[in-house]
């Protein structure tokens, strides 16, 4: 039984998933899926946030650990996940067997104004000023979706999500500075890659992925339409590039005898 591991971003917990995990499990059958929690958000949004990208790492390898998850993982990382899932597989490759790498941005490859739009700096200082719960999430979403409105229901589910599980000013600031200084290594690492981008992306530039997959020798697909969060814009078609990825680089039960 595989195990497929998914990481969120910036500020974000397992809950921010919604139905997306039901919707991999589908595409995979017989695997185990399992979400973590970045210290400082979700379950751990009370647990101060490492300034680095390497911390935030370990802290994951020790949750599944304790979950009693035994490796090799792959892992399936959006954003700023996808950041500790390269730092992961540059550091341990060993425990993993793959890695879906969705709208991330690294460097030494990408530009800081393509890594995060400087038009979405003003909307971005905001998240950090506001107390409006509600207006924060109408704002990340307009940030991150191509496909939903500032009035659709997942903004409930999501104001819901900060009022239990409240990720603090500081926390964000700790990592938004760990993605910031974290440099990913030229040299790509061993495990088998897929580089998943939206065309549409509004939060970062979509060159950031497509030179990622250039300079790592990569496979690289792209949604034509959907914005950053593409596991929210269309989970489906997510879902089904990575089960189209895993019967390419999995090798048939037969081929292991």
């Amino acid at each position: 039984m595989s195990t497929w591991v998914l990481l969120r971003g910036l500020t974000r917990e397992s809950g921010h998933w919604g139905p997306f995990p039901q919707i991999l499990g589908a595409r995979l059958p017989g695997a185990r899926v399992m979400t973590l929690d970045l210290p400082g958000c979700g379950r751990f949004h009370d647990v101060r946030s490492p300034a680095r990208i390497e911390a935030a790492t370990e802290a994951c390898r020790q949750q599944l650990k304790a979950l009693g998850a035994e490796p090799p993982y792959h892992l399936l990382a959006l954003s700023l996940g996808a950041m500790v899932a390269v730092d992961w597989a540059a550091r341990h490759p060993g425990e993993l067997a793959g890695c879906v790498l969705v709208n991330t941005s690294l460097r030494p490859f990408s530009a800081w104004h393509e890594r995060l739009r400087p038009v979405n700096y003003g909307s971005l200082l905001g998240l950090l000023l506001t107390r409006d719960a509600r207006r924060r999430e109408e704002t990340i979403l307009r940030l991150t979706s191509r496909h939903l409105r500032p009035g659709d229901p997942v903004v409930d589910e999501w104001t819901a999500i900060r009022a239990a599980r409240p990720v603090s000013r500081s926390n964000a600031l700790r990592q938004l500075s760990a993605a910031v200084r974290y440099r990913a290594a030229v040299r790509a690492p061993t495990v088998p890659l897929l580089v998943l981008a939206s065309t549409q992306d509004a939060l970062v530039n979509v060159r950031c992925s497509r030179r990622l997959a250039r300079q790592w020798n990569a496979d690289l697909v792209e949604h034509p339409s959907a914005g950053h969060d593409l596991a929210l814009d269309d989970g489906v078609w997510l879902a089904v590039q990575v089960g189209r990825w895993v019967a390419q680089v999995q090798p048939p039960p037969s081929a292991a005898w």
